[in-house]
């Protein structure tokens, strides 16, 4: 057991940005295939794990109230996983400081649920080796293996599946957080619908996208930027375009939907560049608020 293991262990997880989203057509399973780049960015949950009589989450932060504090919250389902592997009872009191966005596309709660499969396992003691972590997150959820992974990787399957990516520079960011989520089954149903009686080619990785992230050149991968799940995000929530728009106007390198949205994801030049984008998005009035991030950043790490 870490030093820290009776007072509680903290683990600080970042959000993803998917700098690439290939969609396949919907398997027999109601799963896509996907053909997923992820990149971790500086926006960070923190989840502490301390004793407890019994499994009990609470959580801080912007959109505190948004977050389901029972067990289908993902750090619950976590200590239970864990738990049920090892032959304990999953008492653990799990505290989520949230400052990724809720339902916002940036994978935060993947990224709890993470965050406290790695808290439980010091605060236990149980020194579970890595592959095993990365099969429980991948029972959890698509996103949550990256999360525990950070840096760069390309996810296939249903985004599990997870090869390290080399990135050659760092990469500036600006999210634009929208009023209210969308919910990711919604998402892909209209992504279903409007690709209907359309042939839907193999998700792939694009090799001009991979080679700017190795290089580190921000124009190249703002020239390959791509998200198949962007028509559909802003056909359920229209606005989002308003909000593309802003970015691009203010003089982003590129601008997509996060994921199944609705944050929108501006890749700039410099940090200089972000300051500047992130002040024109708020004062455009088309989104609720916007946050400056770099990446790659590192996975989940106990702090």
């Amino acid at each position: 057991m870490s030093a820290s293991g009776s007072a509680g262990v903290t683990v600080r997880v970042p959000a993803k940005v998917n700098a690439q989203l290939a969609v396949g057509a919907a398997r027999p399973d109601g799963f896509h295939d996907l053909a997923n780049v992820f990149l971790a960015v500086s926006l960070y949950d923190e989840v502490t794990a301390t004793p407890a009589e019994t499994l009990t989450v609470t959580c801080e932060g912007p959109d505190a109230g948004q977050v389901p504090l029972d067990r289908s919250n993902l750090a619950a389902r976590a200590a239970e996983l864990l738990a049920a592997r090892h032959g304990i009872a999953p008492d653990v009191h799990l505290h989520i400081a949230k400052d990724i966005p809720v339902a916002g596309g940036m994978a935060g709660g993947s990224a709890d649920g993470a965050a406290a499969l790695l808290a439980c396992d010091a605060l236990w003691g149980l020194g579970t080796p890595r592959a095993e972590l990365l099969e429980i997150c991948a029972e959890l959820g698509s996103d949550v293996p990256f999360s525990l992974v950070g840096g760069a990787a390309l996810g296939v399957g249903r985004g599990e599946k997870l090869t390290g990516l080399p990135v050659g520079g760092t990469f500036h960011w600006v999210f634009a957080v929208a009023d209210g989520g969308l919910s990711t089954p919604a998402v892909y149903g209209e992504f279903d619908r409007l690709t209907a009686g359309v042939d839907v080619p193999e998700p792939v990785a694009s090799p001009a996208l991979l080679d700017a992230l190795a290089a580190g050149d921000t124009t190249a991968l703002a020239a390959a930027l791509a998200n198949d799940l962007q028509a559909a995000a802003v056909s359920l929530r229209p606005s989002l375009t308003a909000t593309l728009a802003a970015g691009t106007g203010a003089g982003a390198l590129a601008a997509l939907v996060s994921g199944s949205g609705p944050t929108t994801a501006f890749l700039v030049k410099d940090a200089e560049a972000a300051e500047q984008v992130a002040a024109a998005l708020i004062a455009s009035g088309t989104c609720r608020t916007a946050r400056v991030a770099t990446s790659p950043a590192a996975g989940a790490t106990i702090v």
